[in-house]
């Protein structure tokens, strides 16, 4: 039985390195999601049947509550909210990781290794300190608490305290051996403390790369724990998904050009204010949009920029009709894609997929860029501060060195906008003054509606 066991496993981590490779290009993405919850479900089917696992009451248990939680949050929960189910997920495996983690630590304590000693502790500190992190998270992007960044004098020194603290007493803990349940509760609470306090300075804009750091601990943490429970599909996986998410981090920030010290402790979009034209003489043009659409009856090229002012009208699916009708008048379209619009990695991506938007049509951004002096018309759709010329020309910017969409070189742009108020950096969008910008004030699925009926009309 052990022998079909290690063979399963190996078929289970066969099928997650597959499902990175698919999930690595957009057409084979689907395979990739599919490879990966097969290689999941034969990983689940192989450790129940280990020989050690003598009843599966407290699973069965486990599953149904598991299931009761997850349906629900798959079903129910729109594709607006992704980023929030995704901060969610990261906080139950890293709280499922840092359970098993102590668990292990109370019941076999006192026999455990020096080296088994170590791995456990690395693999509690992590798994708690992304379990409160990704909570936070959660709550930023469900704008429970304040998405800007919570600030306090001292704040680096405090949390890096907290986590040198929390190193001296896991140091303390290896070294004196045995079982102490006091010094390894206070190692999970200072764990709980840091990863609300590594999360709380940090603002929205930089919300998609603290997911995809998150999701590096979850990974790293699942990997020591297979260390730990002698689980090489464990290591295999929580190893893939840990360097998954740090390449993933990298990626991120060097598409903001920034790095992860800057990210972690930068305290971006610290200053949310809501923009005042008249306060410097600024002038904004706005239309209607039926006097909108008149523009398009010249236009040969187009370029959709979607953010997460789509995201949060639920306007893919108007969107994907504009295109349609547009490209029935012999208009070309492409969609613009920032490698951090919206508030998660590949935001935009899925819910144009969800639309049905061809895979050709959707453009990174180094290869859109050099495409905008020659376009009619670029139809932005809530996305600021990744269209924002301050990233290019404004040195005493946050978003100085950001690379951005350049939306502003194009021939005419349209930006749809609830209001004049910043985006999640709390940057006022110099686009907005352009004298080829005209605004479209109101709901983004609203207004593309009526964007639409205007052109089939004229």
């Amino acid at each position: 039985m052990e022998n079909i066991i290690q063979f399963v496993y190996i078929a289970s981590a066969s099928l997650f390195i597959l499902s990175l490779k698919w999930m690595s290009e957009i057409k084979t993405s689907r395979w990739g999601n599919w490879a990966g919850t097969a290689g999941m479900a034969l990983a689940i089917l192989a450790t129940l049947l280990k020989p050690e696992i003598h009843g599966y009451l407290w699973i069965a248990i486990g599953i149904v509550i598991g299931a009761s939680i997850g349906t629900p949050m798959a079903m129910l929960m729109p594709m607006t909210a992704v980023p929030q189910r995704t901060a969610l997920s990261h906080a139950f495996g890293a709280l499922a990781a840092g359970i098993v983690g102590s668990a292990e630590y109370f019941l076999h304590g006192s026999n455990l290794s020096m080296p088994q000693l170590i791995v456990l502790c690395i693999e509690v500190l992590l798994g708690f300190l992304t379990f409160t992190g990704s909570l936070l998270a959660f709550g930023k992007l469900q704008e429970i608490i304040p998405t800007r960044p919570i600030l306090y004098p001292g704040r680096n020194l405090v949390s890096l305290s907290v986590f040198a603290f929390s190193l001296f007493l896991i140091a303390y803990l290896v070294i004196k051996g045995g079982s102490h349940p006091f010094l390894f509760s206070s190692i999970v609470c200072l764990s709980l403390l840091f990863g609300i306090l590594l999360v709380l300075p940090i603002g929205g804009a930089d919300m998609p790369t603290v997911i995809s750091i998150l999701n590096a601990y979850a990974g790293l943490s699942s990997s020591f724990m297979g260390f730990l429970l002698n689980n090489k599909l464990l290591i295999i996986a929580g190893a893939l998904d840990g360097s998954s998410g740090l390449i993933l981090s990298i990626q991120m920030c060097k598409a903001m050009n920034r790095s992860f010290t800057n990210v972690l402790f930068g305290g971006v979009g610290q200053v949310l204010e809501v923009a005042d034209p008249s306060r410097d003489g600024k002038i904004v043009k706005s239309l209607s949009p039926k006097e909108a659409s008149i523009l398009f009856e010249a236009a040969k090229k187009v370029v959709v920029v979607p953010g997460y002012g789509m995201a949060a009208a639920q306007a893919q699916h108007v969107v994907k009709e504009l295109t349609d009708v547009l490209e029935n008048r012999n208009i070309e379209v492409k969609f613009a894609i920032h490698p951090v619009a919206g508030r998660m990695p590949g935001h935009m991506n899925v819910l144009l997929a969800e639309a049905d938007v061809p895979y050709d049509k959707l453009v990174e951004m180094e290869e859109i860029n050099p495409l905008f002096p020659e376009t009619d018309i670029v139809l932005v759709v809530g996305a600021n501060d990744i269209t924002n010329p301050a990233a290019r020309k404004n040195p005493g910017s946050p978003l100085y060195g950001m690379p951005i969409l350049d939306v502003d070189k194009a021939k005419q742009i349209l930006f749809i906008k609830r209001s004049m108020s910043t985006g999640f950096a709390g940057i006022d969008n110099d686009l907005f003054y352009s004298p080829k910008t005209i605004m479209l004030f109101g709901d983004a699925k609203k207004v593309l509606n009526e964007l639409l009926i205007s052109i089939n009309s004229n």
